[in-house]
């Protein structure tokens, strides 16, 4: 997840298309569908914590082995998205990878389709894959992209196959600006944005000193969430840390109804929000934010854990 426009200047290069996806939304694009009822939560499987962990020590190796970083343009960047092809295909998907550059290197954006549904009816989530390049980017964003992968082979092992059509993508140098994000949905002409009723973002989703945090943009969406959390038990919040300041802006911008969820960057913790939520008080949500120590230990497992079901969760009653 990047800073916010005021703390940290964004560099992006130039963007050149090198191979145009289908699918994809935008302004007059339908606004995502109510989900079912609560009864019907339980066609969602549960998203297994130990593969979730297990991709992200696979990310953590891929940026022991190549300079201790996945971030754009670098070759631990290539072997993650290699890592994370080579499972959806495995399982079933049609992947394509789309290339483009920015700060005159080139980057890739992988993008992951299950067979069947609608495809005039997208759900589709995403995350972006890249680190920055002083750290490994385990919990930014190793988490989101770990949680989308194993959500997308839960969908494989149950040969899931909802109303609409099912879309995942892991994104590049969103560390950059937002690059392989903007590069996707600008290379998707109007009919083909129009075709996405809802897209949800991934961004950091197990901070050791954790929040709950829901984006407040489609309110389908955001109540979908809002409800598996009250479910659990579990109050949360509206994320604020600075609106489009992840791979939803361009969706959003675009006019695609978009939503998602996380736990918290260098901001710190208020007596409020662990009196809710547990923690530490005055101390960042995650301290390791764009730093080297952003490790697998870097991870919270209860709230990795509770927020890739939560994906599943939203993807199986979207996509009805």
């Amino acid at each position: 997840m990047k800073l916010p426009l005021s703390r940290r200047a964004l560099t992006a290069g130039a963007v050149a298309v090198a191979t145009l996806m289908t699918g994809g939304a935008v302004a007059g694009a339908a606004p995502a569908t109510a989900p079912a009822p609560a009864s019907a939560a339980a066609a969602a499987p549960d998203i297994p914590i130990a593969n979730v962990k297990a991709h992200l020590a696979r990310f953590q190796s891929i940026a022991q082995a190549n300079g201790g970083n996945r971030a754009h343009g670098r070759p631990g960047y290539q072997a993650s998205l290699d890592y994370v092809k080579a499972k959806l295909d495995a399982a079933g998907f049609t992947t394509t990878v789309q290339r483009f550059t920015a700060s005159g290197r080139t980057g890739y954006n992988l993008i992951a389709d299950w067979p069947g549904g609608d495809a005039n009816q997208v759900v589709m989530a995403g995350s972006h894959l890249d680190s920055v390049s002083s750290g490994p980017g385990i919990n930014d964003n190793g988490s989101g992209s770990a949680a989308v992968l194993e959500t997308a082979l839960a969908v494989a092992r149950s040969g899931h196959q909802p109303a609409k059509h099912l879309r995942f993508a892991w994104w590049g140098a969103e560390e950059l600006g937002l690059v392989g994000s903007r590069h996707y949905v600008s290379s998707l002409g109007s009919t083909g944005r129009a075709k996405i009723s809802g897209y949800l973002n991934f961004d950091m989703i197990g901070s050791p000193n954790p929040g709950y945090f829901v984006y407040d943009d489609d309110p389908v969406i955001e109540k979908t969430f809002k409800d598996y959390f009250a479910g659990l038990g579990i109050a949360t919040e509206i994320e604020t840390e600075g609106d489009g300041r992840s791979d939803h802006a361009p969706f959003k911008n675009a006019g695609v109804p978009v939503g998602g969820l996380f736990s918290g960057a260098d901001y710190r913790k208020t007596s409020a929000q662990a009196a809710k939520w547990g923690g530490t008080v005055g101390q960042p949500f995650d301290r390791c934010y764009h730093s080297s120590c952003d490790t697998t230990a870097n991870i919270d497992d209860t709230a990795l854990d509770r927020n890739s079901d939560a994906i599943a969760y939203a993807m199986w009653e979207l996509s009805r």
